[in-house]
């Protein structure tokens, strides 16, 4: 009894288990094998050197300044003093300084900054996001493909297995008769075209499967099978899109932009030191190289922008209404093709519900047709005529149920739900 057990464990062991591969699970590699994937870590690392060039502005600032100058005339004195020469200052002059900056309050345009950066940030990712979700479309439409050329391939074999019992009862015919040799050339003529088929449907399975293999990054077989994904019984219509986030990351990047004017008009205050070593020094009356120092505070209001700042606040509310018009553009469109969507998956469930009585019913005229046959009452070309039309009304109703889940997941596509 034991050994008996083993062998089980063996044979269970060495029969090959078919892979089986879900719409979920390569909608999800694709999208982490897509190249474009890589687009957010090199926006995370641009706004993150960004905010920190931005952040940079808050350190002290340095400059060092340098000048040797010839001057063609200087100070002088309209009258004699003595011990004091006519010219207070020598022709050739030299300065080096240095110049420290302290920011103590820029208006608010740093944290300004900050925000826009972040701003610009968030709306690259949401049009990248925007990109990547056109690809699930593109696995639906090859996912869906491969299951219909399943179902197709399905239905071919059994027509092809038909077509050989139909062979075999009209061999028998033959030898009674009742048959000759042109109905089962008939036959057989239809056994070539039904494997002709086969071979079409199996190399564009082929080709389907590949393309979907570059998608998702993974070698996938001749006997991998794909999982039929439920149809949900309610088709929620509420947009949720990442269209819709997009535009709204445009909104909000135009209203911190538009924030930004105001930190324009705002007043800056800093600190100062200024050291320097110059012929002359900060004393213009000794013709000498001194070493001076100069520290204070400085105001700087710059009124400039408000000669600018009306028509910047009214190109901000054109682009703003802009976007506000394309989203209301993509609402439209979307709303449109679900309407569209939900006329086609009606029809089809409409469709659905008499295939089962279409195949029921071809079914009943060919078993009739073959009896006929068998009695002599008909001609084997009318009998394969009733087997094409049952093989189609079966290959119909394969259709119709992919076409349902197609159209299904287009609707949940077009929704994002």
């Amino acid at each position: 009894m034991k050994r008996i057990w083993c062998y089980l464990f063996v044979f269970c062991l060495i029969i090959p288990a078919k892979a089986q591969l879900t719409l979920e699970s390569c909608q999800e590699k694709s999208r982490d094998n897509y190249p474009l994937i890589r687009q957010y870590a090199l926006i995370e690392k641009s706004r993150d050197y960004n905010l920190a060039n931005v952040q940079k502005g808050n350190l002290p600032q340095i400059s060092l300044q340098g000048k040797a100058s010839y001057q063609s005339d200087v100070t002088s004195l309209p009258f004699d003093i003595p011990q004091i020469p006519d010219e207070l200052q020598p022709h050739d002059q030299y300065q080096a300084v240095i110049n420290i900056q302290q920011n103590l309050w820029d208006g608010g345009n740093i944290q300004s900054k900050k925000k826009e950066i972040k701003a610009i940030s968030e709306e690259k990712q949401a049009e990248l996001d925007v990109n990547l979700y056109a690809l699930r479309e593109r696995i639906n439409q090859l996912y869906f493909g491969i299951l219909l050329l399943d179902e197709q391939i399905k239905q071919n074999k059994l027509w092809q297995e038909q077509l050989s019992r139909s062979l075999k009862n009209v061999s028998a015919y033959c030898q009674n008769g009742i048959a000759n040799q042109t109905d089962l050339d008939a036959i057989q003529v239809d056994q070539i075209k039904a494997r002709q088929e086969a071979v079409g449907l199996q190399s564009k399975r082929d080709a389907y499967l590949r393309m979907l293999s570059l998608f998702i990054g993974e070698t996938l077989t001749n006997n991998i099978q794909l999982e039929k994904p439920v149809a949900s019984g309610s088709f929620p219509n509420e947009i949720k899109r990442p269209e819709l986030t997009w535009y709204a990351a445009q909104e909000q990047r135009l209203l911190i932009q538009e924030q930004h004017l105001k930190t324009q008009l705002m007043p800056q205050v800093s600190l100062f030191a200024q050291g320097g070593y110059a012929n002359p020094g900060l004393n213009l009356l000794q013709d000498k190289f001194q070493a001076y120092y100069i520290v204070g505070a400085r105001l700087n209001w710059n009124f400039g922008a408000l000669y600018t700042l009306k028509n910047d606040r009214l190109k901000i509310h054109a682009e703003r209404d802009m976007i506000r018009n394309q989203t209301a553009t993509f609402l439209f469109n979307t709303n449109l093709q679900l309407t569209e969507q939900s006329s086609a998956i009606q029809t089809l469930q409409k469709q659905m519900e008499e295939d089962d009585e279409m195949i029921r019913l071809q079914t009943h005229i060919r078993e009739a047709a073959e009896a006929k046959v068998g009695n002599g009452t008909l001609s084997v070309t009318d009998m394969l005529q009733e087997i094409t039309k049952e093989n189609m009304a079966k290959q119909q109703k394969a259709v119709h149920e992919i076409e349902l889940l197609m159209n299904i997941y287009q609707q949940k596509h077009i929704t994002n739900n």
